[in-house]
């Protein structure tokens, strides 16, 4: 889940971030990106210049420009909290992400500039009528690259007024919050088991040297990994990527000169791990990111193995796919985004 705050100055969004991330939330700020870019120019962090760099950095590379710089730092499995929301186009880039919500958070304009004045950083203003004017700029929304809080504040999903203590904001955050996280319980976005270890197999994959195509598998047994395998030289040989395998570095058509491979294949690995280090694979499931090839059939029959599960078809695969079916190996492809 990612909560996004906006609202004017003072609103309390510093509050909230802090209440979120004792709850384990990560934090990102849209202005962190503003601050690193003066901090380059070597100005200081007042509410004015962050206000006028970041107007600057969206005319330069796009109203959204700070949400998907920010965006790019979230990973799917934590929850995060991201401040400093001021533009529409922001939201937008942020909507993107799965689960994301928009809380809105508004107090009188009275107390927001004491809390300002309390606050006592680069931000806080001289006056009553400074906090007044630069106010202006955030909200008027006369230029469509500036920062327009009205508008973000229509996108919101939630609303908190933040007029009381802070023992009351936790409180009314708490219940937002709350509410949006049962909400994704019961949507369960988990993946299944099989595009789980699918996905698994992919990231494997990632392990290989082959330079012709990175494939991995994995076999399965009562849903543990038991034993994992990616393409590639075998064991104490040069690395393909090295120039270990003559037909990957020549560059060879697919379908030819297979005699010349030197690699070999993830399925092949995986059952020969298991082999090597005295794991029983029978009667277990290979999930794998290309169907077996003949080679790798006649060995996956041999071994026991009574299911396969693939993501893409291997060019090569008509025979291997007959001689499953002969042999009673249920074969089922899953194809991922």
């Amino acid at each position: 889940m990612v909560i996004g705050l906006t609202g004017a100055n003072g609103s309390g969004k510093t509050t909230v971030a802090e209440h979120l991330q004792a709850a384990g939330f990560a934090y990102l700020s849209l202005s962190d990106e503003i601050r690193a870019e003066l901090e380059r120019a070597g100005l200081p962090p007042t509410r004015e210049n962050l206000i006028a760099r970041g107007n600057d950095l969206r005319r330069s590379f796009g109203r959204d420009v700070l949400a998907v710089r920010t965006r790019a730092r979230i990973t799917p499995e934590r929850n995060y909290v991201v401040d400093s929301i001021r533009h529409p186009d922001e939201v937008r880039a942020l909507r993107a992400l799965a689960g994301f919500h928009l809380l809105h958070l508004e107090a009188p304009l009275e107390l927001r500039y004491q809390r300002a004045r309390e606050r006592g950083d680069a931000r806080a203003p001289a006056s009553f009528e400074q906090f007044v004017n630069l106010e202006r700029l955030e909200t008027a929304g006369f230029d469509p690259e500036a920062q327009n809080l009205p508008a973000c504040a229509a996108m919101a999903d939630a609303v908190l007024v933040n007029d009381g203590d802070r023992a009351e904001l936790r409180q009314r955050v708490d219940a937002a919050v709350q509410g949006w996280l049962q909400e994704a319980a019961q949507s369960d976005p988990r993946p299944g088991w099989d595009e789980y270890f699918l996905q698994i197999a992919r990231i494997v994959a990632l392990r290989s040297n082959c330079l012709k195509r990175k494939v991995a598998a994995i076999i399965v047994r009562d849903r543990r990994i038991i034993s994992t395998g990616y393409n590639g030289t075998p064991r104490g040989a040069v690395n393909c990527n090295q120039g270990g395998c003559p037909r990957c570095s020549s560059l060879a058509a697919s379908g030819t000169r297979l005699d010349e491979c030197l690699c070999s294949h993830g399925e092949e690995n995986a059952i020969v791990q298991a082999a090597y280090h005295g794991i029983a694979i029978k009667d277990s499931t290979l999930y794998t990111t290309l169907s077996p090839c003949l080679q790798c059939t006649k060995m996956i029959l041999n071994a026991g193995i009574r299911e396969v599960v693939f993501n893409a078809h291997y060019p090569l695969a008509e025979t291997a796919a007959r001689l499953l079916q002969e042999a009673g190996i249920a074969l089922r492809q899953v194809e991922l985004d």
